[in-house]
């Protein structure tokens, strides 16, 4: 690597904090939706239950 060496290990070093950032994001993300789709879900079967009440 001579002198390329703090370029290179640099790079590496964005790429995989980058790459951990991306996998974290995501899985904040689904981990979110998943809790939404939850509370969605509760709702509607809550009006299932209201309508069939009356």
């Amino acid at each position: 690597m001579g002198e390329h060496g703090p370029y290179v290990w640099s790079t590496w070093g964005i790429t995989v904090l980058a790459i951990l950032g991306f996998i974290f994001y995501s899985l904040s993300q689904r981990r979110r939706l998943i809790k939404e789709l939850k509370i969605q879900h509760a709702r509607q079967q809550q009006r299932k239950q209201r309508t069939k009440r009356n």
